[in-house]
């Protein structure tokens, strides 16, 4: 870990965010408890308004779907018989998130609910989203050298807005200038980087890619992107043969750009 040029052919720089712009306890020790404290408080408080009611459908969809797993927890209909079903209805949903959250489930139906709680937590202030101080003064500094930055996470685009529209550092959004999600395939495929560049409009070998994840660090490779596995308090470990292959680097400040001569 020390200084890493950045090849002169780079023109735009990719980032994860979990473990690297973000401490990866940010999400497992902020985002999800969030969720699973306040997931019935939350539904009381919203439940006659018209996108709860699509999210618990939403629920109580992937429910029925999941009725042969271990486990899992059914989501009864409303018959409109009174405020004790309305709770017995209320626990069910709340059983079935905190079911699936446990299994680490990604299910579109979570995911949807999870997303407009976070937007609620953000925009009261309960929650602000974590970046490493390194992290906004090198994106500067890279975009003042003509440099293109984009965000790629597992998380939805609109949970990777919120973290960094309501960040420690304030609303940075226009430090990014795009955002992807698994919608355009998984961080682990080397197709999804392929796509990422036709969307940028740059050929792969155009892109430096950020993660802490050597998986994903190699899927990037087979596209041709460059690559630099990023190493964060808190972090997985790596293995000495990951070590010894990858660039790292513990620091956004350790990457030298080459003068845009």
């Amino acid at each position: 870990v020390g200084v890493l040029p950045v090849p002169a052919e780079v023109r735009a720089i990719l980032l994860d965010i979990e473990g690297t712009t973000t401490p990866i306890a940010f999400v497992q020790e902020t985002l999800f408890p969030y969720i699973k404290d306040n997931v019935k408080e939350y539904l009381r408080a919203h439940w006659e308004e018209e996108e709860c009611q699509r999210d618990v459908g939403l629920l109580r969809k992937q429910a029925q779907e999941d009725s042969s797993l271990d486990g899992a927890v059914p989501i009864p209909l409303e018959s409109g018989s009174g405020e004790e079903e309305l709770e017995r209805v209320i626990q069910a949903v709340v059983d079935n998130v905190h079911w699936q959250m446990s299994l680490d489930r990604k299910t579109t139906a979570l995911k949807q609910l999870q997303g407009h709680m976070w937007r609620a937590a953000y925009a009261t202030g309960h929650v602000k989203g974590e970046i490493f101080e390194d992290v906004v003064p090198a994106i500067r500094k890279w975009r003042e050298a003509g440099m293109k930055v984009y965000i790629y996470s597992s998380g939805s685009v609109e949970a990777q807005k919120l973290l960094f529209g309501y960040s420690t550092e304030g609303d940075i959004l226009e430090l990014f200038d795009g955002h992807f999600d698994t919608k355009i395939g998984p961080k682990v495929e080397s197709e999804s980087y392929r796509r990422i560049a036709a969307s940028i409009g740059c050929a792969t070998n155009n892109i430096l890619f950020l993660t802490d994840v050597p998986r994903e660090a190699n899927a990037a490779e087979e596209a041709d992107t460059h690559v630099a596995v990023v190493i964060r308090p808190g972090n997985a470990g790596l293995t000495d043969d990951e070590k010894s292959y990858y660039s790292l680097i513990s620091s956004f400040t350790e990457l030298f750009l080459p003068s845009s001569a």
